[in-house]
């Protein structure tokens, strides 16, 4: 029986278009760079015999909610009250999503990106939220949300030639809100892995079946031999899930989670495999403020350091907030975790409000000034490219460099991980999709997954154990030893892995891409006006009018400057978001634009643009760094107003 408050949702899907010819889209790949895959119609070709694309899709929080009504009230959820909920979302609210914005969303992916991706990450968060009294969540609902999204996924990407039934591999994690009470998650086996088990039945490989009704855990290799993405499941270590208590005492589901994983990454290492780690809560960690457990986050950054040469990155969703975390393996403590922490979300609802987000944001550049930074004496106070290089004759090719490299773990930034974390579908901000782009140099013949039938060899691996198990460099200085298996580190002669330098898998850049509501449906809302109400609009005329366009992307930023997305540019990223004005702010006042260095440009704010003249007439009262004001601008998926953007320090 289908809960009688779903109905308008199916109506809704039922009449969405779901087959569109490609054509006139939006490049994705960067003709001019090589090693980038280039994005073209793959005309009269099967998805079986396709090869890898280099790009997959990530997305998160999409929220669906069936309630939702045009020209409600915000203040009350959008679905009942005059106001001014848009047609397809109320952007800047606390608002769902509604049916349209999921239909339009999953219409436009099938448009542009369909053929054009080898993977989806898809990280939670798909059911409404429980914040109108008048309508409280039940669980049936939350339940059939999840699969209402499952089977647009399928529906989206469905191929009768693949042994799958689907073209690529779509890789789900549960969310915070995906439960009831939400947050709250149990040791499994329990009502929701065993629920969820049948929803994402096209999803999870079946040999992982019984590893998910576990804990809610599982791995699939999207690249059959080269790559596994591992699908974590967050609530064993979010702060807020009081059913269950950290990854420290043997008898809690974190602890059996991370060991799980920890033996998870040894089988791929063991069969010289790569790995994406994705989940919902993202190990966020800014002051005292903190999303995880401290034991899950300290055992998480030591399994990043010892596996590194295993894992290529790893994404988040949940805090709605377009950003990235460093992980930095010296502050990994095992034995004497600290009690004293905050969970990011306060003690109520645990989505973050602007203000507490901004602080957010606000603690991030204050650690990130904290970062080790170049010695004194260069004369390119932004550019570090110089001193990773492992000439021994650039820059000073003195002891200075050496220490500074050793402070960082190398010349490829060893010492740190990487998380990043995309912005939502839910237009808390504006409805995002982020698409990344990785290396397939030496992979143009490599199985794909709809190929390739579901297999064990994961399981039925066995391990090459090192009898020793050595802590980080932080950990070895400890007189006390962790009461777990520490896994061992790569071997000294092993060379960085895809997340530290350039190669087969490595991320090379990303593009997000945003759905600007506030134009939409001003269009859409004319359009109706215009129509007299005499007929509703068609599914092809709101295609007409909505669509996902590119906000950024990394890899020709003029702002961010990355080469690539190893741990290597965004530890420079993250020194050049973290600058404040000092000496070098007094000395420019003094300086022409002309005679400026390149680097001294990130002091000035981004949506100016400035001459000469300009510089002289500002006179440097409000000295800016606009890189800094480039991340917080994108953070709030460019919602936020100049004046509100200059208030967060």
């Amino acid at each position: 029986m289908i809960p009688s408050q779903l109905l308008p949702a199916l109506v809704l899907l039922a009449t969405c278009a779901c087959a569109f010819p490609l054509f006139d889209q939006q490049l994705l790949g960067n003709n001019g760079i090589s090693q980038r895959p280039q994005l073209e119609a793959q005309v009269d070709v099967e998805p079986t015999s396709r090869g890898l694309s280099g790009r997959f899709l990530h997305i998160t929080d999409l929220h669906p909610d069936s309630y939702y009504k045009p020209g409600t009230s915000p203040d009350k959820a959008c679905h009942r009250g005059d106001g001014s909920a848009g047609y397809f979302g109320s952007e800047g609210t606390e608002c769902d999503a509604p049916i349209t914005l999921i239909n339009e969303t999953f219409r436009w992916i099938e448009k542009n990106l369909k053929g054009k991706v080898d993977f989806i990450i898809w990280t939670g968060d798909s059911a409404r939220h429980d914040n109108d009294e008048k309508k409280p969540r039940e669980p049936e609902e939350v339940l059939e949300l999840n699969k209402l999204l499952a089977e647009k996924f399928v529906e989206t990407f469905k191929d009768d030639n693949s042994v799958k039934g689907i073209s690529i591999p779509i890789i789900p994690t549960f969310g915070n809100n995906d439960i009831m009470p939400h947050n709250i998650f149990k040791a499994g086996p329990n009502r929701w892995t065993k629920q969820y088990r049948e929803i994402w039945s096209n999803f999870i490989p079946e040999y992982q079946l019984h590893s998910f009704v576990e804990g809610g855990w599982f791995i699939s290799e999207v690249i059959p031999e080269k790559l596994a993405v591992v699908s974590l499941n967050t609530m064993y270590f979010f702060d807020s899930n009081s059913a269950v208590d950290g990854c420290a005492a043997k008898s809690e589901p974190g602890y059996e989670h991370m060991e799980w994983l920890r033996v998870q990454l040894e089988m791929l290492r063991g069969r010289h495999m790569k790995a994406i780690l994705m989940g919902h809560v993202p190990p966020a960690r800014a002051g005292t403020k903190r999303n995880w457990d401290e034991s899950c986050w300290q055992k998480y950054t030591l399994w990043l350091h010892q596996f590194r040469d295993v894992v290529v990155g790893s994404v988040y969703g949940h805090m709605n907030l377009d950003h990235f975390m460093l992980q930095d393996s010296h502050k990994v403590d095992i034995v004497s975790v600290e009690e004293s922490s905050v969970y990011l979300g306060g003690s109520g609802e645990d989505e973050l409000s602007t203000q507490s987000r901004s602080d957010y944001l606000s603690s991030l550049r204050k650690d990130w000034s904290k970062l080790p930074s170049v010695p004194a004496g260069t004369s390119k106070s932004f550019s570090m490219d110089e001193w990773f290089d492992e000439d021994e004759t650039s820059i000073l090719g003195s002891k200075k460099k050496k220490r500074f490299l050793k402070k960082i773990g190398g010349p490829f930034a060893e010492r740190y991980s990487v998380s990043l974390v995309s912005p939502s579908v839910v237009p808390n901000y504006f409805p995002t999709l982020r698409v990344v782009e990785y290396n397939i140099t030496g992979l143009e013949h490599a199985a794909t997954w709809a190929s390739t039938p579901f297999r064990s060899s994961i399981d039925s691996v066995s391990l090459d154990m090192e009898d020793d198990s050595p802590l980080s460099d932080a950990g070895e200085k400890q007189s006390k030893k962790p009461h777990f298996e520490v896994p061992a580190p790569p071997s000294k002669t092993t060379p960085p892995g895809p997340a530290y330098s350039n190669q087969a898998l490595s991320w090379l850049s990303y593009t997000q891409y945003y759905a600007n509501l506030t134009r939409i449906n001003s269009q859409m809302t004319t359009r109706e006006r215009a129509s007299d109400g005499a007929e509703e609009l068609t599914a092809s005329k709101r295609d007409d009018v909505f669509a996902y366009e590119v906000e950024y992307d990394t890899r020709d930023d003029k702002v961010y400057k990355m080469d690539d997305l190893t741990v290597r540019s965004f530890f420079k990223l993250a020194s050049r978001i973290a600058k404040r004005g000092g000496k070098k702010a007094n000395k420019a006042k003094s300086s022409s634009l002309g005679d400026m260095e390149e680097a001294d440009l990130d002091d000035f704010d981004a949506g100016t643009d400035y001459g000469t003249q300009g510089i002289e007439a500002a006179n440097f009262k409000k000295h800016k760094n606009r890189v800094w004001k480039t991340f917080v601008t994108r953070a709030f998926v460019g919602l936020l107003q100049n004046d509100d953007i200059d208030d967060i320090n």
